[in-house]
């Protein structure tokens, strides 16, 4: 069976500034680079990985996409464009897509100061162009600030495909677990919206099956199989739990389902989501 991460970040502090990464996120503060990235995957058994943009620059993008191109390990790149403005986005949009790996545009919703960014009428212009493009648009950590917003937006874009990278961020064991589950249903119940079993994550909580559970269920009960990807979210891990051991507590969950479900979730969503091995998106 092919294992596909289809979350998995690189940055080169020597490249940009990635001003997110402080000295305050201790084995994050350093570079991340290929040869280490693979280390991980093969100590794991993992074929292939999806690189995903850390920051909204021309710059990261670029690198991931020169680290695509040199090693065939990572089967493709979420990038990033400039989403309202869409002279801008479109024209980056053509410029990325000239290189066969790109898949996908994702944007730091969570870093942004707009509580209604998804809603904008520039960005909902730039989406449009990303549906008419067949590129997914992935939206990073998304409760409690931008997950109704994301289902209001898959709704509207009925031909985007909307990607709900780490399951929205689960607030588990928190009063608001509830909440965000039935959120997350209302994305759900859009055709057009898959999810990622990855960033599960939180520092001060233990990563374990036990703790995961309640956000698995609901996951597989609200999507299915056939709309769950899984990844990695490494490095982010480095502050948990690790590639390996990050693995080894999702393998264990995915591994109760029949070997059918496992690939949808391991390789066959990813695959058709973002359209890798098709040579371009």
């Amino acid at each position: 069976m092919i294992r596909i991460d289809a979350h998995l970040h690189l940055w080169d502090l020597d490249r940009s500034d990635y001003a997110w990464i402080t000295p305050a996120h201790g084995p994050l503060h350093t570079s991340v680079l290929p040869g280490r990235a693979v280390a991980e995957m093969d100590a794991c058994g993992i074929d292939r990985a999806v690189l995903v943009q850390a920051e909204d620059s021309e710059t990261d993008t670029e690198f991931l996409l020169e680290v695509a191109k040199r090693c065939d390990r990572f089967a493709g790149v979420v990038g990033w464009v400039r989403l309202d403005d869409p002279g801008v986005a479109e024209a980056q949009l053509d410029r990325w897509q000239a290189h066969p790996a790109f898949c996908g545009v994702r944007h730091l919703v969570h870093d942004d100061p707009r509580d209604d960014f998804l809603a904008l009428p520039a960005v909902r212009a730039s989406l449009g162009l990303l549906a008419a493009r067949g590129v997914p648009f992935d939206v990073p950590d998304a409760w409690p600030r931008h997950l109704a917003a994301t289902a209001e937006l898959a709704g509207a874009l009925p031909e985007l495909t909307v990607v709900v990278d780490h399951l929205g961020k689960p607030p588990h064991g928190r009063p608001d677990f509830g909440e965000w589950r039935r959120v997350l249903a209302d994305v759900a119940a859009r055709p057009n919206t898959v999810a990622k079993v990855s960033g599960l994550q939180v520092p001060g909580i233990p990563f374990t099956a036990e703790v995961l559970r309640p956000a698995w269920d609901a996951a597989l009960e609200l999507f299915g199989p056939d709309r769950l990807i899984w990844g990695s979210d490494w490095p982010m891990t480095l502050l948990t739990a690790g590639y390996a051991g990050t693995w080894e507590v999702l393998a264990g969950l995915i591994g109760e389902l029949t070997p059918a479900e496992q690939e949808k979730i391991l390789a066959g969503t990813a695959v058709r989501t973002y359209r890798l091995g098709e040579g371009t998106c």
